[in-house]
């Protein structure tokens, strides 16, 4: 990737609403040379979407918890990401090494949903659980270092 190209990406992580004359001004480039550069990173896929960033408290959902997961039956297949996404409390799954298999980022509107989904989760993929509860993020969601 070329380095007008970075710079380009790490604007838009930082703003992902950020115009094409503002990307223009920074990066020194026509407004029409940026747009195509976008549309050529958003077709090679280095730019895959843009969403907004939520307020998790404000729409109800307060609690964050890691959950790992591991297959009770070592020997069964590893499907344990299809058999949860139809969860729609899981926002992320993470395959790790280590002891565990997944680790899921879930976010819940109380101690009892995260109890209710804990049993989903262990019912949908036969696995067992270890729970950790976020207590607060000073942050998250940080762009890289491009």
């Amino acid at each position: 990737m070329e380095d007008i190209d970075r710079q380009i990406v790490a604007l838009l992580a930082e703003d992902g609403r950020m115009s094409f004359t503002d990307l223009a001004r920074e990066t020194g480039l026509s407004v029409s040379a940026v747009h195509q550069r976008v549309r050529r990173l958003q077709k090679r896929g280095v730019i895959r979407g843009y969403s907004a960033v939520l307020d998790h408290e404000a729409v109800g959902l307060p609690l964050t918890a890691f959950i790992s997961i591991k297959p009770i039956d070592p020997a069964a297949p590893d499907d344990a990401p299809e058999k949860l996404a139809h969860l729609q409390e899981i926002e992320a799954c993470h395959s790790v090494a280590g002891e565990e298999s997944y680790i899921l980022k879930v976010r819940v509107a109380s101690p009892f949903a995260l109890e209710e989904l804990l049993q989903q989760i262990r019912a949908a993929a036969n696995v067992s659980t270890r729970t950790t509860v976020v207590l607060s993020t000073p942050y998250e969601g940080r762009p890289p270092r491009i």
